[in-house]
């Protein structure tokens, strides 16, 4: 079996978990409130997220968000990819 690159496959993990959290900006810039809870409730099946939205997410808050969750995207890649390593070495 092959091994996995844990810094290749941590950043693809935080590349696409920060394309997630600019779509989830881009959501909320483009279709505002009622929009975006009708998205996350039919998102969250069951789940009313009206009273937890918050709409005047200042930019230091929306930045700081963006860098935890490349990090924690980062993280939970790399972790895979050890863990996947760890595996197959010893089987093998």
């Amino acid at each position: 079996m092959n091994r996995i690159h844990v810094k290749k496959l941590g950043l693809a993990f935080g590349l696409t978990g920060t394309l997630l959290y600019l779509g989830c900006i881009t959501l909320m810039l483009t279709v505002g409130h009622d929009g975006t809870v009708r998205f996350f409730n039919s998102l969250l099946h069951g789940l009313d997220v009206t009273t937890i939205i918050r709409m005047n997410v200042p930019l230091w808050e929306a930045i700081l968000g963006i860098i935890q969750t490349f990090i924690l995207a980062w993280l939970v890649g790399a972790c895979i990819a050890g863990f996947y390593n760890a595996s197959i070495k010893n089987k093998v």
